[in-house]
């Protein structure tokens, strides 16, 4: 029996090994960003905490969905999600960025940080797939969205912060 959509996505011109590392690249992204989000939203201090422990916790939950979706893509095409936890800075696109400043604005600007790099990553992951894996594609899509998504929400509080910095919030 063969692999869900494979030999389509081959047939329609696409290097399924590649498409595979490209994947796990991606998938690696996700588990880091997933554990910046989990110990930013621990260690985070200042104001507005509360409200940005909520929106990383968030947005954790999000990226562990993601390397979920991109595990289940990876087999779906013959492939293996790396499992070395070791290997997943080294195959990442984005990189972990330690939060060695546990303060709120510190900690915005990596995550925007993050957020920016995952979307050129997906970005360029759909149109490696356009028009020849609309499975790929749709997940691809979804995922996109989200991250934009983040990078909106990140940019909303940042937003609100300086504006009650600058007398807005009396």
């Amino acid at each position: 029996m063969g692999w869900k959509g494979k030999e389509i996505v081959e047939a329609n011109g696409v290097n399924v090994e590649e498409l595979i590392h490209l994947l796990n690249k991606a998938y690696c992204d996700e588990w880091l960003a997933y554990y910046q989000y989990w110990v930013g939203a621990k260690i985070v201090v200042g104001i507005p905490r509360h409200h940005l422990q909520e929106e990383l916790l968030e947005h954790a939950n999000e990226e562990l969905d993601h390397a979920s979706r991109l595990a289940d893509r990876i087999i779906q095409l013959g492939g293996r999600p790396e499992i070395d936890p070791k290997k997943w800075y080294e195959l990442s696109s984005c990189g972990y960025l330690v939060p060695r400043d546990p303060g709120v604005d510190a900690l915005l600007d990596q995550n925007l940080k993050g957020e920016r790099c995952a979307i050129v990553i997906y970005k360029k992951l759909l149109d490696y797939v356009k028009g020849k894996d609309m499975i790929t594609g749709h997940l691809i899509r979804h995922i996109l969205e989200e991250e934009i998504e983040h990078e909106q929400d990140l940019e909303d509080i940042r937003d609100d912060i300086e504006n009650f910095r600058c007398g807005g919030g009396k």
